[in-house]
């Protein structure tokens, strides 16, 4: 049994344990764990974006970062989006990752949230199935882009 719970700092090792335990996560982490503490630090200041984490055992065994979005499309719907799902590797195909969206699921219901989005590169196509399996469809194409740097241009906004 998986409880779901929100994460602490004390849990960051164990979710980027997570995150390099993956074939895309393996080249694209660091060792260095300040980052991550900092970057945890910064998010737990951001009242619609938190972390959580599934313990069994007394163990991490999965992670996932929930965003609450409000927005003026979709007739003023909030929106839900979930990064960075992981599972611990012993217990995939177990049913873990199912419940890690259930609790996802219900989380961004009762933070009014009418619709659950998600991204996955384009190369998991496990995750693919499985994503669709729960009833997700693949209805966008995402793009990304690297933005490299500190712009020194104050926000538009700032400018007005």
């Amino acid at each position: 049994m998986i409880r779901f719970r929100r994460a602490t700092r004390a849990d960051v090792p164990a979710i980027v344990a997570m995150l390099t335990d993956d074939v895309l996560g393996k080249d694209r982490e660091v060792d260095d764990l300040s980052r991550y503490l900092d970057a945890f630090e910064a998010m737990e200041q951001e009242a619609s974006n938190t972390v959580y984490v599934g313990v069994q055992n007394g163990h991490v065994v999965a992670t996932y970062q929930l965003t609450i979005i409000s927005g003026l499309s979709l007739s003023a719907s909030r929106r839900a989006q979930i990064e960075a799902v992981r599972v611990d590797a012993s217990l995939r195909g177990q049913g873990a990752g199912a419940a890690l969206i259930a609790d996802a699921e219900e989380r961004a219901r009762l933070s009014g949230a009418t619709l659950m989005q998600l991204t996955t590169n384009a190369s998991r196509k496990n995750a693919h199935r499985f994503y669709e399996k729960l009833g997700y469809e693949p209805s966008h194409i995402g793009y990304k882009k690297p933005l490299q740097g500190r712009s020194e241009t104050p926000p538009v906004a700032d400018l007005i």
